[in-house]
């Protein structure tokens, strides 16, 4: 029976990060509380990583925290392979202005490279086109730090990508077909790896209006073969509209059960 998913599952991203910290509370001083929910993500990489990081040469409890680019890599403990890219600097989400500045850290390129971390929760190479990023807009976000989620691609997402792939050009442009039960905006890059190209910056110079409403958005990145065999990435996004129900919430293209991991 193909896998059936809700229109819009709310991130889980707080049990999870509570859970790291929960865990290991005695390696800090500060214990977080229940009402703390939302910083709950900063706290581990700030108080938790970096410190361990600093006093033992280890990053613990992230997978890896790498000081000259900014930024950590926090295993997700209530999900099968995801793990989320976050930076070490205090960047509140895809509102702050620092993340399209001119001389901003491509964090999507991060989270793209970081992807073998990914590999390693799931014990194996995976094919790029079934490997997802996304970052939620405000109103569909847990945590006042900025996080790209790395995970599966869900199959229905990928197949309806594929189908249209077709209809994707170079600039933004509404699927006519919905994504996940969502209305994205998509458009493609091409190349193997995204280099010095931003997501972010793509977002908001590429759609009208988008500079100054970032905060309503949804953005995913999602790696492609297109058909005549070349690598590149699909781009999406999902803009804040309560009439239509839309919340923002990338995440959606993203299958935490990974079930394209079951696939021969």
């Amino acid at each position: 029976m193909a896998p059936r998913y809700p229109s819009l599952v709310l991130p889980s991203v707080p049990k999870t990060i509570l859970a790291l910290v929960v865990c290991l509370a005695g390696w800090t001083s500060a214990s977080p509380v229940l009402a703390d929910h939302p910083n709950a993500l900063w706290r581990v990489v700030h108080g938790l990583c970096l410190r361990d990081m600093r006093l033992t040469g280890l990053p613990a409890p992230c997978l890896s925290v790498n000081r000259q680019d900014g930024y950590a890599v926090v295993p997700d403990l209530e999900h099968r392979a995801q793990v989320l890219l976050v930076p070490t600097a205090r960047i509140l989400g895809i509102e702050s202005p620092e993340i399209i500045a001119p001389d901003a850290v491509n964090y999507w390129n991060l989270a793209w490279q970081a992807r073998r971390y990914f590999e390693g929760r799931v014990g194996r190479p995976v094919p790029r086109d079934q490997v997802g990023l996304a970052i939620n807009s405000v109103l569909s976000r847990s945590q006042r730090q900025l996080h790209i989620h790395v995970d599966c691609v869900r199959p229905d997402v990928r197949a309806a990508l594929r189908a249209h792939d077709g209809e994707i050009g170079y600039a933004w442009t509404v699927l006519r077909t919905p994504v996940a039960g969502h209305r994205f905006r998509v458009r493609r890059l091409d190349g193997a790896d995204l280099g010095d190209r931003n997501p972010f910056t793509l977002l908001s110079g590429g759609l009208p209006g988008a500079r100054s409403r970032m905060a309503l958005h949804g953005l995913a990145v999602i790696g492609a073969t297109f058909p005549d065999g070349s690598p590149g990435f699909y781009l999406l996004s999902n803009r804040v509209n309560p009439g239509l129900g839309e919340r923002g919430f990338a995440e959606i293209v993203l299958d935490h059960r990974c079930a394209v991991l079951n696939e021969p």
